[in-house]
């Protein structure tokens, strides 16, 4: 184990008061977020149309594009063999919650067309 000596602003130090003993954790969960791969590849069409507020069809319409399920699959096939890397893991928790998000405007959708046809 190495020492290492910081020398960091005021502002932080009072920040990090009370999570000396989390040092370590937040060191690592910092790293890991400046070497995962900027952006969200793949996700930026999906994300356009959430923007446009489109309609519960358009919603219900929404699929990944080609590229973006092509990623998915690269990663869920190399987690299926091994351990995937702190970027990766990253990268997968990132399409996870992307995810999450579109089947929660996909639930808000079909209730709406569900609603407006009566069938509530």
């Amino acid at each position: 184990m190495s020492d290492l000596t910081l020398h960091i602003p005021d502002d932080l130090a009072g920040r990090l008061a009370g999570r000396e003993h989390q040092i370590r954790e937040i060191l690592e969960l910092g790293l890991r977020e400046l070497s995962a791969d900027p952006g969200f590849p793949g996700v930026a069409p999906v994300l356009e149309l959430l923007a446009t507020l489109p309609n519960p069809r358009e919603i219900l319409d929404l699929r990944p594009s080609e590229q973006l399920q092509q990623r998915v699959n690269e990663l869920l096939e190399k987690s299926r063999a091994g351990p995937l890397t702190p970027a990766e893991e990253s990268e997968w928790d990132r399409y996870e919650y992307i995810e999450h998000l579109v089947r929660l405007a996909k639930a808000a959708a079909q209730s709406k067309i569900r609603t407006s046809s009566g069938n509530a």
